[in-house]
Formats: structure tokens, sequence, C-alpha cells
């Protein structure tokens, strides 16, 4: 496996200056955007892919182990205030538990058995997406898990840092980072986890725009939970529409915080109208926005 190898250009490295190990791990973390950057055609079907399930109530699962696993579980735990994606949504499978996040669990990663047990209790079924993470692309939890979801229906994706191997075999949609060695041989938490967290970024955030939860490049879904947020809110809707501060807060209340309701009630819609035109276009606000335009120009 490539990224257990040993690079003889880090020999002596801890005989190095700091600034010069520090040069050494930055320039690797460029190569990490470069082996994504490689993957994009893949991600992009596999984004795209996600995006048709989910549309069918599906749910959006992550499944790893170790430094996967946590890469795997900071990506899915955004989604939720970031673009008010329902918390039933998303599912976390990871080696050990959830325990397993702030401490190693000695052996989860081999357990075959718990990972295929893990996903029959979670009924993973024909409208999920499971996504699978593992650098070596080896790590039986992982392989097992995308496995007993793909025998179930399941769209499955995996991604893994060397080529060919049993997890990218295992997936409909097998995206490769190839990275390569790492600075510290075999320490993937270094630029195999950011080729990882950046794969993960790119699909959820395209699979998010797809679904209607961006508009005009803003995270029109986000939930105002607190003043932060909720100042953010009103920034949104006062750089949409140029409205008067009093009417932005006005409309955020009506629609209990909700940017895209906001945005309707600020066209002199009603709650209930408001809200039907939005499920009209399934949550789309651009096609919204249209419709009531092209229906004032009509009238």
């Amino acid at each position: 496996m490539s990224t257990e190898k040993f690079s003889p250009r880090y020999r002596d490295l801890d005989a190095w200056n700091p600034d010069e190990i520090l040069g050494a791990l930055l320039d690797s973390q460029f190569c990490a955007v470069a082996a994504v950057n490689a993957a994009i055609n893949p991600l992009e079907r596999a984004a795209v892919a996600i995006a048709q399930r989910l549309r069918q109530g599906g749910r959006i699962v992550y499944v790893g182990a170790g430094t996967s696993g946590r890469i795997a579980v900071q990506d899915g735990a955004e989604l939720p205030p970031t673009f008010d994606w329902p918390r039933d949504r998303v599912v976390f499978i990871v080696a050990g538990g959830l325990d397993a996040l702030v401490q190693s669990v000695e052996g989860a990663e081999d357990n075959r058995e718990a990972a295929i047990s893990a996903i029959d209790a979670e009924a993973i079924g024909p409208n999920d997406s499971v996504i699978g993470l593992a650098a070596s692309g080896a790590t039986p939890f992982t392989v097992a898990a995308i496995q007993a979801s793909r025998q179930r229906g399941a769209l499955t994706v995996g991604i893994a840092n060397n080529e060919a191997s049993p997890l990218l075999h295992a997936a409909d949609y097998p995206v490769l980072l190839d990275t390569g060695p790492e600075v510290l041989a075999g320490s993937t938490r270094l630029k195999a986890g950011t080729a990882q967290k950046i794969a993960l970024n790119l699909i959820s955030t395209v699979v998010m725009i797809q679904l209607g939860r961006v508009y005009d490049g803003l995270m029109v879904d986000m939930v105002a939970a607190n003043e932060k947020l909720r100042r953010r809110a009103e920034r949104m809707l006062h750089r949409l529409t140029d409205a008067p501060m009093d009417r932005i807060e006005d409309a955020l209340e009506a629609a209990n915080g909700k940017v895209k309701l906001a945005r309707l009630l600020l066209e002199d819609l009603g709650v209930s109208e408001a809200r039907a035109l939005l499920d009209h276009h399934d949550g789309h606000l651009r096609p919204a926005l249209a419709a009531l335009a092209a229906r004032r120009k009509s009238a």
C-alpha cells in the first residue's frame, strides 16, 4: 500500500530544523489537493447519484474506522446546522461505536460482523446512500459495511487512498485519492486524511446545492439557532432584497428563522402561500421566485 511506504525523501526527518519539517508537511498537503483534483469526475458521479437517492427520501450514511471514521462524522455532523438537513436522515456507523471518536477501540476495525450487524440494525435500504472511507481501502469493518449495504440495494461510495483496494472494488462509485507515502510513513491522518476531508466537503456540498439548500451562494437553509446566525440570516436577506431591517426582522420572525420562507414573505406573500410555493418547487428558492415573477407579470 502506497500510504504505508517509507519515502527516502524524509530520511532523518527528526534531525531537520522545525521550519524544514513544517515545509515538508505543508508540501504534502498540496499533494492532497492534487489527489482530489484528479478524482473530480468520480466525485461528481457520486454526488449526482447520492442526490437522486436523497430526493426519494433516503438517508446519507457515513462509515469508517479510526481517523477515517472521525473525518466522516465531522462532515455529516455539519449537515443539519449548515443546511437544515434532517438529523434522522444522517447515519453514522463507526468501528467501535461513537466512543471510538475520542479514544481508540482496539480490534474494532477488523470486526466484519459488527459492521454487518450495524447495517442491519439501521435497516439500510434502496433509498439510502452509504459512503465508506478507509485510507488503506482494506479496513475489514468498512469493506464489510459497504458490501452489506450494496446487497441491501443501497447506493455505495468507497473513498480510499490506495488503488485496486477492496473498498474500491466493493462500491458502486469508487473514488481513489492517490496521495502516496506520508511524511510520517503510515500516518494517514496527514495528507490522506486531508484528501478525504476535502472529498467529503465537495460531495456533501454539491449534494445539498442540488437539493435546493443553497441559493445565490448563500446558506439559505441554515438554522438560525443563535444570535450570530440570526444576524447572518438578516444579512442574507438584506443582500437578497435590500429591504429595510425592520421588515427583514419581521419576516424572519414570521418564518421562524427560515431564510427561504422569509425571502418569500418579503414578496408580500402569506406564510401558507409562501410555504406552498416552496413545496411545489421541492424547496428550491430560485424556481419559486421565478414562478412568482412570471405569475405577477401575466396578471
